[in-house]
């Protein structure tokens, strides 16, 4: 059975830093590339970032540039996404998401979801 599992989200002051974690199972993790997307409630789903298989290229929404670092440990099977300086607008669901294809911020293009995780940002 394919899964990704988040963890690592929370409540936390504006200005604060998380850091969430994506594993996986029933799936080698270093085969895909990996993304992370967040929804907010009444809000679609949005690319936050993503990373290639090997971890040496990485791509980010603009609103998260230079506060969120994306990053990836394949021994471990696992994606983090390092946020910092976090805002009220960044609270949302936190999804990571497993494509085959090569970076990409296009959400239909990846093949496995998680089931999320809550980020919210207190002001």
């Amino acid at each position: 059975q394919v899964q990704l599992v988040e963890s690592g989200g929370g409540l936390v002051q504006a200005g604060g830093s998380l850091r969430l974690s994506c594993v996986g199972s029933g799936l080698t993790l270093s085969s895909y590339s990996m993304g992370w997307f967040r929804q907010a409630p009444g809000k679609e789903n949005d690319f936050v970032a993503a990373i290639s298989r090997s971890g040496g290229l990485r791509d980010y929404a603009d609103s998260v540039k230079g506060r969120f670092t994306i990053s990836r440990d394949n021994a471990k099977n696992t994606v983090y996404l390092q946020m910092n300086s976090l805002k009220p607008e960044d609270t949302a669901v936190y999804y990571c998401a497993a494509t085959p294809s090569i970076v990409t911020t296009r959400g239909m293009q990846y093949r496995y979801w998680g089931q999320g995780t809550q980020v919210t940002v207190s002001s």
